[in-house]
């Protein structure tokens, strides 16, 4: 009997001891980092070894076929969904069930970009080309794909302040749902893109084929597609060039502009460099106000997260951050151990943070918003009109835009890559005023009904599409005239904010009504005012068009 109970304290001291708290390891949160090629290996070495297709021949028979127009072609458009071949932490674990809330979707403009239906309004709306109508132009400005966080951001810093912990004499432990953290190592790089990034440009210029290749035969030139000079736009640039033009054909297919995205230089693609009022305290607006959401919404979950930790005090940042780290680590290395802590309220937090950020720093809410982005509208309407520009008082580059061969105009298919904030003022500038109609936000609470949110509008990849095309004019069925239309990642938006637009259940306006709004747009758009002015952001903040109001 007493080599009984002997044997029943042992097993239960057993259990006791396998509940108990793991202790971290001392690499927990420290970077891990990865090199290819590997250092020293060249692919020139051996290339007698290794000649290309043109030396080695045999291509077998190369006809070329005709050019998509899927858009004109096809009863209806194509939709992007999924975010293969990333896990989506939504139903990893029944991944044949679609559920009504997308933890993926959640993400602001970490989001993977996808097809937003009729969110912008236009509920009988379709992307293809309506009927009786003729495309005879595109105009896409497009988003770069998925990256690593930007340097120094919160992952970063929480991983540091968690190998700190797992370094000390006491060290850390975690248990629960944390118990990753004990052997969590940090694999983020910072700011470049990352493979399922690379993917996400590549589909977009294979979708852009397929959508308005037939575009392409209107060319007598080499295309002139323009990005900045940021590792992840040039990447991005071209992976899409490949997916458009073909992977041994695009090098020699077109020409890539590669403006330079530093400080004092002007270009309309990375304007906030030349805009004073978009680096003070009147850009931070929309910072502090996410900054205050989140102590909002995240009270009750960090003292919910501590109780699994000891050795490591969580903050508010802290619990954002690994948020932050959900998505990273999904579109960096496929799936993320965070995204399971958290629960639907808190993503809708998170998105909200985003959607306040974007708002009042980069969006309808910011004075100098409006300002940053008008550069590129003076460029689309010179476009559309095959007019030089002349003036350059605000963040164009005189020396780019000025030269016909930097800046045609004369081409069916414009292609311009930029970054989410300034996706975000071009859509300000353009006066898209459906996208503002709820605002402003308020920052105390998530609005019942909510039209501006950042995973809808400036998701990874994100694009906007400017479709010009020929259609039968109104009460004139025999006539054509030139309207123009623009959809923002596959949902069409309507142009009613616009000067001399009118409401079309298609979404169109005529060409020269479009033009004559959007001249009266860069008239009203005080750019030296609402870049160098010394004021202050008004608080609370009623501005709803970017602009400040004198």
């Amino acid at each position: 009997m007493a080599s009984l109970v002997r044997l029943l304290l042992a097993f239960c001291g057993a259990t006791v001891a396998l509940a108990s708290p793991l202790k971290g390891s001392t690499f927990a949160g420290a970077t891990s980092t990865a090199v290819f090629p590997p250092p020293g290996a060249t692919n020139t070495a051996a290339d007698a070894h290794f000649p290309g297709p043109a030396e080695v021949g045999h291509a077998g028979p190369t006809p070329t076929g005709d050019e998509p127009f899927v858009l004109a072609t096809a009863p209806v458009a194509p939709q992007k969904e999924d975010i293969y071949p990333l896990i989506d932490p939504t139903h990893q674990q029944t991944p044949l069930e679609k559920p009504a809330f997308d933890i993926a979707r959640s993400w602001g403009n970490l989001s993977p970009w996808f097809s937003v239906g009729n969110k912008w309004g236009l509920s009988d709306a379709s992307t293809a080309v309506p009927h009786g109508c003729e495309l005879t132009q595109v105009h896409l400005l497009h988003r770069h794909g998925a990256r690593y966080p930007t340097s120094g951001s919160g992952p970063s810093t929480f991983s540091a302040k968690l190998h700190e912990a797992a370094t000390s004499e006491s060290g850390f432990s975690a248990s629960g749902p944390l118990e990753f953290l004990n052997t969590w190592t940090y694999k983020l790089g910072a700011e470049l893109l990352t493979p399922f990034g690379r993917q996400q440009l590549f589909d977009l210029g294979v979708a852009f084929r397929v959508k308005y290749g037939h575009l392409l035969n209107g060319f007598t030139d080499l295309p002139v597609f323009r990005t900045t000079s940021e590792a992840r736009m040039v990447d991005s640039a071209l992976n899409f060039a490949a997916g458009f033009f073909g992977v041994q054909q695009y090098q020699d297919s077109y020409h890539q502009l590669i403006m330079i995205e530093d400080n004092n230089f002007n270009n309309s693609l990375a304007p906030w460099s030349v805009c004073p009022n978009a680096n003070n305290d009147v850009a931070n607006i929309g910072y502090d106000a996410a900054a205050n959401w989140t102590d909002i919404y995240l009270k009750d979950t960090v003292p919910r997260l501590q109780k699994y930790l000891k050795g490591l005090k969580l903050d508010v940042s802290d619990v954002q951050a690994m948020q932050d780290l959900c998505a990273y680590e999904t579109v960096a290395l496929g799936w993320s151990a965070f995204c399971e802590l958290f629960t639907e309220e808190e993503w809708k937090g998170y998105e909200y943070a985003f959607d306040l950020e974007l708002w009042y720093s980069f969006g309808p809410g910011n004075p100098a918003s409006a300002a940053q982005g008008i550069g590129y509208v003076q460029e689309l309407v010179a476009r559309l009109t095959q007019t030089p520009l002349t003036q350059f008082n605000t963040n164009l580059n005189g020396t780019l835009d000025g030269s016909n061969v930097t800046f045609p105009l004369n081409q069916p298919i414009y292609v311009d890559a930029t970054h989410d904030t300034v996706i975000s003022t071009i859509l300000v500038a353009l006066n898209f005023t459906t996208m503002a109609a709820n605002g402003p936000l308020p920052v105390d609470h998530i609005p019942q009904h909510q039209t501006y949110t950042g995973q809808h509008i400036t998701p990874f990849a994100a694009n906007l599409v400017g479709q010009v095309m020929s259609c039968p004019a109104s009460g004139k069925s025999s006539a054509q005239e030139p309207y123009i239309r623009f959809l923002h990642n596959d949902g069409v938006v309507p142009l009613t904010g616009i000067a001399h637009c009118s409401e079309n259940k298609d979404g169109l306006c005529p060409l020269d009504n479009f033009v004559r709004g959007m001249k009266q747009r860069i008239a009203e758009v005080d750019y030296v005012y609402d870049c160098f002015a010394n004021y202050t952001a008004p608080w609370p903040d009623p501005i709803t068009d970017g602009r400040m109001h004198k």
